[in-house]
């Protein structure tokens, strides 16, 4: 599947407009979900032209992705590695594991799945570009930085891609689930949760 790509605008006053544009369009995916959204109300709510809109991101679906990859990006960078190292790491999948739980667990981001899970009965695409732009891509940074532990002797693994989604999914517990469903967060929980997995993970993977 393509996607127009997204142009790059270099002046100071079309970058802030660019911005302005990739906000508005992530309030109204999140509020009213993709097929509600409109490039006319985006463009209203942004301060620029319809016009303006399609000259930055071309399509609807060029503006979903950038608004996506915006949401994802604070995660992302938790996912940066430096090769000198910083603490123990343990002390790093600890901190991965509490930044992806409370990313996951921000009333927006429980309601930005539900609108993409509903979206994507109606348009399967959608749901496919929310998974290439947002948590593959995230799971592929994740892989990278397990690879670069692996490289400098701290931990023993043969399939990256596979120790990505078993210490994803330990730290995430039945949380997400439930937060779908309505239950509160529990932080005590997420807290066990995340502790845990970090140890069952060093206990799988780690190099005496």
């Amino acid at each position: 599947m393509s996607t127009p790509p997204v142009k790059r605008i270099g002046r100071p006053a079309d970058e802030a407009k660019h911005a302005a544009i990739v906000e508005a369009a992530s309030h109204a995916f999140f509020d009213v979900g993709y097929a509600a959204a409109t490039i006319e109300g985006i463009a209203a709510e942004a301060g620029v032209s319809k016009v303006t809109v399609y000259n930055h991101f071309g399509d609807k679906r060029a503006l979903f992705i950038a608004a996506v990859e915006q949401e994802c990006g604070a995660m992302r960078s938790h996912f940066a590695i430096d090769p000198a190292g910083c603490g123990s790491i343990r002390d790093r999948l600890r901190a991965i594991g509490t930044a992806m739980v409370a990313f996951l667990s921000r009333e927006e981001m429980v309601q930005f799945d539900r609108r993409i899970a509903a979206e994507t009965e109606r348009d399967p695409e959608i749901g496919l570009v929310f998974l290439e732009n947002g948590p593959r891509r995230m799971k592929q940074l994740f892989a990278a930085m397990l690879q670069v532990a692996v490289g400098r002797g701290e931990l023993a693994i043969g399939d990256t891609d596979l120790a990505t989604e078993q210490f994803v999914s330990m730290c995430k517990g039945m949380g997400d689930l439930e937060r779908r469903f309505g239950a509160p967060r529990d932080a005590e929980l997420d807290r066990r949760r995340i502790d845990g997995a970090v140890e069952v993970f060093l206990r799988a993977y780690a190099v005496d």
